[in-house]
């Protein structure tokens, strides 16, 4: 690390970012051949001497009983490779959800104080909930890419406010250039679709080289992006260290993985999720990640014992382990070909690698039975679903045509041996996530445990550290605070070292707890799988739990009637360290918070209406104005050529995907209208005549029926104000298609209607405008072109 000497001076001079230039304070001669006219050489910028290469590695959704390194059923080789050559943390914390994992994770900081006490798409006007980071918290990248690193970015970002997720920007929180990496080769928000990925190089949209038949899958794909950048750069800048964060969307619903990789697990999961989490246990007793006494928690009521499952469904629940596993084992193989490269390159021995397995625990999100397509429960709509339904889709699960998750009583079981899941901060299944240390050429251990408490906050700390590279006390003019998390170094060659992490808090949808010298209390609010209502219960009402953890390693022995004085002091620092990092006022609101209305964020449309134009696309469906739940209606001005003897035909607009969405289009000149709902079921809408050539307005009408979210309505269809078809759509999807591009004049390549083969659906005439009005009462009248917002049209 250098001596205190080299410290003093490294301080001092790299506090302030970025580094001060050098002022060139000699005598200026007149002629530059003059023998005396010479000026120090121009220094690129580089990190102190024997600053590592780093990798971060951060993979989602996959809790601490899943992989084979801390004793879970699927196998991971790239983890234990790793762990063979570094170290396994097993009280190793995150927030219990994404967004906040990854905040926490890239600054340093608690959740709350960067404002991520949430996902960002229910972000709120609070302090701690509002998704925008202070600049006062300068995230990791800026940092090193400020001292003379290389940066990357690759994978999944969740983390940018979603009034600021379109091609408008603004992108001072994209990875880049906002949040300090040089380059971004990934997709922004929650998920998306592993066969058809919403992607994103930089700030600009790009899409996926291949479809699924021509052997593109996105966790791949990421894999070659972050090798070929980490070749360039050490081929171009071999002196430079980089800093490579390596964040694939797997294992996050929905569950996508080619066949042959759920296949190599088939059988293996046929006696159920109580039996596996028997097995689990016992072998992570026999690896020492969890003491010989420690207790296996016992399976809540309110999670269904294996035995008690619909015997036509347990085909169904079989596969949807194997395909998780398959998933999760595919994964770790795409991690593995990114340490191959670096090895490669010789640089492995000096690169610090974090390998965090999962950035919160097992997702519970996929509702008691499992799902086929995942939006459904995200929707509130899992009735929809009936055990028929899932067994006839059986064979396509994990495919292209499905976006599944698998059941409740699977993620419990891979978050073995702790209680709850995901989302669920108060306990360790949502918090605890096993993580991996390696390091060659900066420690000597290889192949040990370590079981100081340790939380996401404490690797921007351990990083600069190995850097030698100070905290900066202001970064481009904005002085900065102090982080959160310690320094991890001190664990690196020393397993017996007391814990320096002594103070935690935990918070999630109500869901809270403190961790405190060995101590935790806790209470759970609501449950992960109930994604639409209020919890149903007030904060004062719910039950706090206590935990001596140095003695009780998996929560399972609640002392808090022996040791009610003890409970008492927790429940106060709880409520000190929430006053400090913003958690106050507590918000375990879910719908309200979608909307801006309620919620108090910005509008990314304001207002009723929206034009949209042609070349405008890379849009989502945040990107248009709420037209969900309301009446609304489109208006399309579009000229039809007079040579189309087979009609015009190609989409104006679509919304959504396979999964769930509409699109309004023409097929053999007639306009459609399609409706998909989860992909279960399609409703085509169709003109009765042709359109004739010429100029056009095309329009389509739907009256919803009200009284409440997710409800059916009429459709009308019309051209120049005239009706040419009608029907009925029964039911709508409350609240979201996920993450599918929008495009005016063509569908995305996860196409929402069968009209059309995936790619093949441009229009073929021209679109003057798309006019899109909610709650517009003027049903059958033309648009007026003058009353259409005026800027300026790309011509098609």
């Amino acid at each position: 690390m250098g001596s205190e000497g080299e410290r003093y001076r490294i301080d001092t001079g790299r506090q302030i970012l970025p580094i001060p230039p050098e002022v060139y304070s000699g005598t200026i001669l007149y002629d530059a051949k003059d023998p005396d006219a010479t000026y120090p050489p121009i220094r690129p910028l580089r990190p102190p001497a024997g600053a590592p290469n780093v990798l971060i590695v951060l993979l989602d959704d996959v809790g601490f009983g899943a992989s084979s390194a801390f004793g879970g059923p699927v196998d991971t080789p790239t983890a234990e490779r790793l762990a063979g050559g570094g170290l396994k943390y097993t009280r190793f914390h995150t927030t219990a959800l994404c967004s906040p994992t990854r905040a926490a994770l890239l600054t340093g900081r608690n959740h709350h104080r960067v404002g991520m006490g949430g996902i960002t798409e229910l972000a709120t006007s609070s302090p701690g909930y509002s998704s925008v980071r202070p600049d006062t918290c300068a995230p990791l990248a800026e940092i090193l890419t400020l001292n003379g690193y290389a940066t990357a970015h690759v994978g999944k970002c969740h983390e940018v406010p979603i009034w600021e997720t379109s091609p408008a920007g603004p992108f001072e929180r994209w990875p880049s250039p906002g949040n300090g990496f040089e380059y971004f080769y990934g997709f922004v928000g929650g998920e998306t679709d592993q066969w058809y990925p919403t992607l994103h190089e930089g700030t600009r949209r790009v899409e996926p080289w291949g479809t699924p038949e021509e052997g593109y899958h996105l966790t791949e794909d990421l894999a070659a992006r972050a090798i070929a950048w980490v070749r360039q750069q050490k081929a171009l800048t071999p002196d430079k260290p980089f800093f490579l964060y390596f964040a694939p969307g797997a294992t996050h619903a929905p569950h996508h993985v080619p066949r042959e990789w759920a296949d190599r697990y088939r059988g293996l999961f046929d006696d159920g999720w109580d039996a596996l989490r028997e097995r689990i246990f016992e072998r992570q007793k026999q690896l020492g990640v969890i003491p010989e006494n420690a207790e296996l928690t016992r399976r809540h009521e309110v999670i269904p014992a294996w035995e008690d499952m619909d015997e036509a469904l347990l085909p169904v629940l079989r596969r949807q382990m194997e395909n998780y596993a398959g998933f999760l084992a595919h994964t770790d193989h795409q991690v593995g070909r990114v340490v191959d490269a670096i090895e490669e390159l010789g640089s492995l021995d000096d690169t610090l690698v974090y390998y965090i397995i999962g950035d919160n625990g097992a997702s519970a999100e996929g509702t008691l039975q499992g799902t086929f397509n995942e939006l459904i429960n995200l929707n509130g709509m899992p009735e929809i679903e009936t055990p028929e339904f899932l067994t006839s889709q059986l064979d396509k699960l994990g495919g292209p045509e499905s976006s599944p998750h698998y059941a409740v009583g699977w993620a419990h079981a891979m978050d073995t041996p702790y209680q709850w899941t995901k989302q669920i901060a108060s306990h360790w299944g949502g918090t605890r996530n096993g993580t991996i240390v390696h390091w060659p050429h900066g420690f000597a251990a290889h192949g040990e445990l370590r079981h100081q408490f340790h939380h996401v906050i404490d690797i921007v700390p351990t990083v600069l550290e190995a850097a030698h590279l100070p905290a900066p006390s202001m970064v481009k003019g904005v002085r900065q605070d102090p982080f959160d998390g310690v320094d991890m170094t001190y664990t690196f060659d020393d397993a017996e070292a007391p814990d320096r992490h002594v103070t935690q808090y935990f918070e999630m949808f109500g869901n809270r707890g403190i961790y405190h010298k060995g101590w935790c209390a806790v209470t759970k609010h609501r449950t992960p799988w109930q994604t639409v209502g209020a919890a149903g219960v007030a904060f004062d009402d719910d039950v706090w739990e206590l935990y001596d953890c140095t003695s009780d390693w998996t929560q399972s022995d609640d002392l808090s009637k022996e040791h009610p004085d003890r409970l008492h002091e927790l429940q106060r620092l709880f409520l000190i360290e929430a006053t400090r990092n913003n958690v106050l006022p507590l918000d375990d609101r879910v719908f309200e918070r979608v909307l801006p209305g309620i919620s108090g964020k910005p509008r990314l449309v304001p207002g009723n209406r929206q034009v949209l134009l042609p070349g405008m696309g890379g849009l989502l469906e945040m990107h248009i104005v709420n037209w969900r739940n309301r009446s609304w209606s489109l208006t399309a001005q579009v000229d039809i050529p007079s040579d189309l003897a087979a009609g015009a035909s190609g989409v104006i607009l679509s919304l959504g995907g396979h999964a769930g969405g509409w699109a309004f289009y023409l097929k053999e000149g007639r306009v459609t209208f399609c409706y998909n709902l989860f992909g279960i079921h399609r409703t085509h809408i169709r003109g009765d005549q042709p359109v004739p050539p010429g100029t056009r307005q095309l329009r389509i009408e739907f009256a919803y029926d009200g009284g409440g979210l997710g409800k059916g309505g009429d459709v009308t269809l019309l051209v120049d104000g005239a009706t040419v078809g009608s029907g009925r759509i029964e039911r709508t999807e409350p609240l979201g298609f996920g993450y599918e591009y929008t495009d005016v004049g063509r569908d995305s390549q996860s196409t929402v209607t069968p009209d059309y083969p995936r790619g093949d659906n441009a229009f073929n005439g021209r679109i003057h405008w798309v006019q899109i009005d909610v709650g517009d009462d003027d049903h059958g009248h033309l648009v007026d072109p003058t009353d259409v917002v005026r800027v300026a049209v790309y011509r098609q």
